[in-house]
């Protein structure tokens, strides 16, 4: 399955500290711009507080020095009201008494006072304060009593009796609250332009927090492609490596780039050796514009170099390597190792011979039994027409002799052309070997040839075994046949795999590659006294059990046959 190029988006631990992070002073700031709100409203109120408290005072002790222009006949006290409502910072200063009567008053002035507002000012511990606004302007106000006497003295004299008397009429008219309004024009522009700033500190937070989430993104995109292609790359290799022929990559000049582990072990050379050799000594015959651009080749057969001198028959398919843009960059050429292939070849075109030659032995067979009988009947009875010794009773024998082997070579050759169907039963292996013992004992001694075998008792097969055994019999004839006395023939049976190997070898001459070739040809024997048909049959009949016949031969030092069979009736 190719992998998926839409990988699930997974948060890493730089982006999480990143938007935590970013999470983190944004509440910081709006928990600050708060705050500050909140301290800027608080400083609002204490500074106008404390200026108004202070204005009071103010007012109060210029009241007390004014007293005696009051007592000139003269009102100070409105004059110095409406002379301190001039001040840009003082909105309004309004004098009442506790019914709310004015008792000077200077500015814009807001709505007059109900009474309980004056009787709340007036019973209040401390100075009441609140933020009104008149004509879309902000004035904080501040009120409280009004006390304007000075202190009584203990002195005598004309003052003395008018200042108590003043006092006393004061008290007569009852309490009074003075009301000061402070502008906070440029108390509210201080307050925008923090606003302003918070608002600019606001957006760059914003941005900054944007701009960090745009590439936090970014990178996971970025992180994301780059795990996809990872992943692709894996996949690629995986199969690349996984596929049972050589691959080589080639660049636009030629030059090999990159290859898997069967192009490195059918040429016994690494990617770093090929890298710097020519195809040519690679493969030959190389195909003409092999590197030609839109160059397409298939089934060329080839032979390949390998690093140790040897040549092996394989098989180039080749194609361009396009680029995203359609562009030739490179080319790709499979390697198919050509050697089974050609074997088995080899199997399916002895296989059509002898079933060939089967059918014609059969036919020839036929014809040549019966004038054989006839050949045979009328020599004995011109031997025993002839007296003892005499030429022809001599002739006569011979002719027999050569009849009985011509007729035993026909009967091999209609049991090759007649195979009969094996009629599979368990086997123990051991069995058959010591039957055959007994059959080749004669020529072990004839011969003086060692011979050993060698079996589990319990391995066994599901097999025909008279026809088993005549293929046993052929092979370690063979063997006892090519051996020269002194010499050696072993037989062995050992489990492989679900099946059983049985393995004849022997210190004989060996063969050369010319007769390993015609090894199962029928009629073909390298001895003088052999029908060639032996082997053949053996053939046959392994393959009828489903099995293979491997040749294993040196010459000089001897030969190795081994028979595999399937372990289980098929």
């Amino acid at each position: 399955m190719i992998p998926s190029a839409n990988q699930p988006f997974r948060f890493s631990r730089p982006a999480l500290a990143l938007i935590l992070a970013s999470s983190l002073l944004a509440a910081i700031l709006a928990v600050t711009t708060v705050r500050n709100l909140n301290r800027e409203q608080r400083l609002l109120e204490t500074f106008f507080l404390q200026e108004g408290l202070t204005l009071i005072r103010s007012f109060e002790a210029g009241a007390r020095t004014s007293m005696r222009h009051h007592m000139a006949g003269a009102n100070p006290l409105k004059t110095l009201v409406e002379e301190t409502a001039k001040e840009e910072s003082v909105a309004y200063i309004r004098i009442l008494h506790e019914n709310g009567v004015p008792v000077a008053e200077s500015g814009d002035l807001p709505e007059t006072m109900s009474a309980e507002d004056v009787q709340r000012i007036l019973s209040a511990e401390e100075p009441v304060t609140r933020l009104i606004g008149i004509e879309e302007k902000s004035i904080f106000e501040v009120a409280r009593i009004f006390e304007p006497l000075p202190p009584l003295l203990p002195r005598r004299g004309r003052m003395q009796k008018y200042m108590q008397k003043w006092h006393e009429e004061q008290k007569k008219r009852g309490p009074q609250l003075i009301v000061v309004g402070l502008g906070t024009s440029e108390f509210e522009v201080a307050r925008q332009e923090d606003r302003v700033r918070t608002f600019f500190m606001g957006a760059v937070l914003f941005l900054l927090g944007s701009a960090g989430l745009y590439f936090l993104f970014l990178y996971q995109s970025i992180r994301v492609g780059k795990s996809t292609l990872a992943n692709m790359q894996l996949y690629t290799e995986n199969v690349i490596e996984s596929i049972p022929a050589g691959l080589l990559t080639l660049n636009g000049q030629g030059e090999i780039v990159s290859s898997n582990r069967r192009a490195e072990m059918l040429l016994s050379r690494t990617l770093q050796e090929m890298k710097g050799q020519n195809l040519e000594e690679l493969f030959s015959p190389l195909p003409s514009g092999l590197l030609e651009e839109q160059k397409l080749l298939l089934e060329k057969n080839v032979l390949c170099h390998d690093s140790n001198g040897g040549n092996i028959p394989v098989e180039l398919s080749t194609s361009p390597l396009l680029d995203h843009d359609g562009q030739h960059n490179g080319l790709v050429i499979i390697i198919r190792d050509m050697r089974e292939i050609k074997k088995i070849e080899q199997q399916l075109e002895l296989s059509r011979r002898l079933a060939s030659l089967g059918k014609m032995a059969a036919g020839v067979a036929h014809e040549i039994r019966n004038p054989l009988g006839t050949l045979r009947g009328f020599a004995q009875y011109f031997g025993n027409e002839a007296g003892e010794g005499t030429d022809g009773k001599k002739y006569a024998e011979l002719m027999i002799s050569e009849v009985d082997r011509l007729n035993q070579t026909i009967s091999s050759l209609l049991q090759f052309a007649r195979a009969r169907e094996p009629q599979r039963v368990q086997v123990y292996v051991s069995e058959l070997f010591e039957k055959l013992e007994s059959l080749v004992a004669v020529d072990i001694v004839a011969e003086h040839i060692f011979y050993h075998q060698k079996c589990d008792p319990a391995l066994s097969l599901f097999a025909d075994p008279d026809l088993l055994l005549q293929v046993l019999l052929n092979l370690v004839k063979n063997s006892i046949s090519v051996t020269d006395a002194g010499g050696e023939v072993r037989l062995s049976a050992q489990q492989f795999g679900d099946g059983v190997q049985i393995e004849v070898t022997d210190t004989g001459h060996g063969m050369t590659e010319e007769e390993l070739e015609r090894l199962f040809d029928p009629f073909f024997s390298t001895r003088k006294d052999g029908t060639g048909l032996g082997l053949a049959v053996s053939h046959q009949i392994v393959e009828q059990h489903h099995g293979r016949i491997e040749v294993k031969s040196t010459l000089g030092l001897g030969t190795t046959m081994k028979v595999i069979l399937p372990g289980e009736a098929l």
